[in-house]
């Protein structure tokens, strides 16, 4: 089976750039080299180091046949640009998180996290078992991309804040970085959602541009330093119950790959995934257990108030959002759909043991 080599696209930004046509050649020896794009600083923990294992393992399971140099925010294109730039052929990959493609692709949302929706287990069994996947490659084929799982930071907080929260009158007014469908239910109770890279929060914070703001979790809340600029440490999931990070690939590239190379783009993708995932799990609790002993850091809940209204807020942008756009029908309802079948095993199974182990103190 021929290998191929691809022809790249040069250019400082996403926007407005022709891409160069994906050319094979006759040469079955060549190393394919491509560059992949992202939306974190150059090795930011997990995040970027993430994109960079993805881009690692390819090479090695492609016994060095395929070779990934992995450009971190602002060297090649900007953070919020990847989507346009992989699409043109700017670079072949790209990692990112698909709701900061909101304003081009309204359903691409879906596929990061929805409010007071599944969590990482739930959103990894309807992506890979429950059509999840096969909705997503549609979706952004329609922009020339071939999308992947490659990542997920699990539960994410609700973040910091500069002021502590008593009631839902605290909440108007408020300042608060957080994108996709849950800074959308924030702007609902009457809060203004902000959505910038993460690269930006703390000097945001110092100057008072934000008065809050949601990044991640405490190990890449802690990288950026945020304790330092907010006092209080909201820990009420709601808005990101599972946080899919997402690799992808230029569909005229990947069309172009021999099919055992798109296998193992495939299984490079799938166990990046779960790498993620595992890596979080134990950075976070590492990183928790730092910033209360040793910075201080108080951390909070929002109040029950503050909590039933952004449910009701939430429930009316997921409606109208699929009112609105036939695309995030189609995937909401399977989303929805996949939600209510895992759901009462999750209650009996998961749920139910964590409760019970709470109960007896282990």
């Amino acid at each position: 089976m021929q290998r191929r080599n691809f022809l790249k696209t040069l250019g400082a930004g996403a926007a407005g750039v022709a891409a160069a046509p994906f050319i094979s050649t006759a040469k079955a020896d060549d190393v394919i080299t491509w560059r992949m794009v992202t939306s974190w600083p150059q090795n930011f923990p997990a995040l970027g180091t993430g994109a960079k294992d993805f881009a690692e393992r390819i090479e090695r399971l492609s016994g060095g046949r395929m070779r990934i140099e992995v450009l971190g925010a602002g060297e090649l294109v900007p953070a919020l640009e990847v989507f346009d730039a992989v699409a043109a052929g700017t670079a072949e990959m790209g990692h990112s998180a698909a709701y900061y493609w909101r304003g081009k692709v309204a359903a691409a949302q879906f596929f990061t996290a929805v409010p007071f929706g599944m969590n990482t287990t739930e959103t990894n069994a309807w992506l890979y078992n429950g059509g999840g996947q096969a909705l997503w490659d549609e979706l952004y084929a329609k922009h020339n991309l071939k999308p992947f799982a490659v990542g997920n930071t699990g539960t994410q907080m609700a973040g910091w804040f500069k002021k502590e929260i008593h009631s839902l009158d605290d909440m108007r007014g408020v300042r608060i970085r957080l994108p996709g469908l849950a800074g959308e239910a924030m702007n609902g109770i009457g809060a203004t959602a902000v959505n910038m890279p993460g690269s930006e929060i703390f000097t945001s914070l110092q100057t008072g541009v934000l008065d809050a703001a949601d990044w991640v979790g405490p190990y890449n809340d802690m990288a950026f330093g945020l304790y330092q600029v907010a006092d209080y440490y909201y820990t009420s999931v709601w808005n990101e119950p599972s946080a899919v990070l997402e690799g992808t690939i230029n569909l005229d590239a990947w069309n172009a790959l021999p099919d055992d190379l798109k296998d193992v783009v495939t299984e490079a993708a799938r166990s990046a995934n779960l790498s993620m995932i595992d890596e979080f799990t134990y950075r976070n609790a590492q990183a928790l257990e730092t910033l209360v002993e040793e910075h201080g850091v108080e951390l909070r809940t929002f109040p029950d108030d503050v909590m039933q209204a952004l449910y009701e807020s939430s429930m009316e942008v997921l409606q109208r959002q699929v009112d609105n756009d036939p695309d995030s029908k189609q995937i909401y309802d399977s989303y929805l759909a996949f939600q209510r079948l895992v759901r009462p095993f999750t209650d009996v199974g998961e749920y139910a043991y964590l409760k019970g182990r709470d109960t007896v103190g282990a």
